[in-house]
């Protein structure tokens, strides 16, 4: 308020209308915030910080709040791994779906019959269970979508991640640096802010009251779509052009001719360009730190280091692009492959699985504690008539 008046954030204008409501406040984020030129913060804490903490330390930050003592993040592996376990029907269930499509639409699926099977009509419960129990749906997901049998069975004292990657049934044995990558991975996909689309399709839906389970299915059919979840599956498809078109080892001005020969037939150059950073994405930052550490002479990851150099040079030529920089999807993709997880078909499933922490963190926020407990009301803006000519 000023002067007894309330405070004018934004004016409203005929040119924002059809933009997406993109920039425009609508309520409070509790769990994260993406500051254009700094990047992703969890809690106010940076994720340099974070990627050195193990995924269940993040995942307490995430809903509480706070970091954890050693004694409160003790008891909250244990909550967790109490609730981990599904129960032996939902497996069978998954097993009943249809095994075609994209598997992100088995995974919105799963997750509805999981909240069918096992909610409690909770948002405070549900949250924590499924936070628990989603590296299980996931895995039980892939492995039946890909045809690798059925899931081995959960061992949640193994840890959030190493229980994941021990219930998938792999045709090759996972190594250690697959663990590690899919722990970065989780930690950096957990959230991003308020309203990136998947976060904002959960919390409205849940503004009519319906509960988590069908909630997150409706986030997670939002996270499928190209231009959000499944673009680290897209931008994985374009490298791997660039590799067939190039060779393994091209050189730097090859890969900038081939951006520019893209761009020259109206085609996208995936992994580049972010809705609200204006400076390369901070995870990718750390990705390809990673992925260059691990593994300097692979081609995918050779490849990716040259598109991230060359390819902002061309697109920041276009001077309605405001940020021609790396993303996230350029490298993840990259760095679960040579890790040994050569299945894009199921980046986004991962995705999914990590940002369920999020959405479900900021469900429970806007249901059970905005306006002092009286949870948001039903999500409802105004559209204005248009004739259409």
């Amino acid at each position: 308020m000023t002067d007894g008046k309330p405070e004018v954030l934004f004016e409203i204008t005929k040119e924002n209308l059809e933009t997406g409501m993109r920039g425009y406040p609508i309520g409070y984020c509790s769990t994260s915030t993406v500051d254009p030129e700094k990047g992703l913060f969890y809690c106010s804490r940076s994720l340099q910080e974070l990627v050195e903490w193990e995924p269940e330390k993040v995942i307490y930050l995430l809903y509480y709040g706070k970091e954890p003592s050693q004694q409160e993040l003790q008891s909250f592996i244990s909550d967790l791994r109490t609730r981990a376990p599904c129960s032996p029907e939902l497996g069978k269930r998954i097993r009943m779906l249809p095994q075609k499509g994209h598997p992100m639409k088995l995974f919105s699926a799963a997750l509805l019959v999981c909240g069918m099977l096992e909610g409690k009509g909770d948002y405070r419960e549900d949250a924590l269970n499924l936070i628990a129990k989603v590296p299980e749906i996931a895995a039980h997901v892939i492995n039946y979508h890909a045809g690798w049998g059925e899931t081995h069975p959960s061992k949640p004292q193994l840890g959030y991640i190493e229980n994941f990657v021990q219930m998938l049934r792999l045709p090759q044995a996972p190594g250690a640096k697959l663990t590690k990558a899919l722990k970065l991975f989780n930690i950096l996909h957990y959230d991003h802010g308020g309203g990136n689309l998947s976060t904002f399709v959960g919390k409205a839906v849940a503004s009519s009251l319906e509960d988590l389970y069908g909630s997150m299915a409706a986030a997670m059919c939002a996270l499928a779509g190209p231009r959000h979840g499944k673009a680290n599956e897209d931008s994985l498809e374009f490298l791997q052009k660039v590799i067939a078109a190039l060779g393994k080892k091209p050189a730097a001005e090859e890969v900038e001719a081939f951006v520019r020969k893209t761009l020259a037939q109206n085609e996208l150059v995936f992994g580049f360009g972010h809705a609200v950073l204006r400076v390369e994405d901070p995870r990718a930052a750390v990705l390809y730190a990673t992925a260059e550490s691990w593994y300097p002479e692979d081609p995918l990851i050779r490849t990716a280091g040259l598109l991230r150099k060359e390819a902002p040079k061309v697109l920041g030529e276009n001077p309605k692009i405001a940020d021609p920089y790396a993303n996230v999807d350029a490298i993840s993709g990259p760095l679960l492959w040579a890790a040994g997880f050569p299945y894009p078909h199921y980046f986004t499933v991962l995705f999914g699985m990590a940002r369920t922490v999020g959405i479900s963190v900021q469900i429970v926020y806007e249901r059970c504690e905005a306006r002092g407990g009286k949870g948001t009301p039903i999500i409802r803006p105004k559209y204005l008539f248009k004739k259409r000519e």
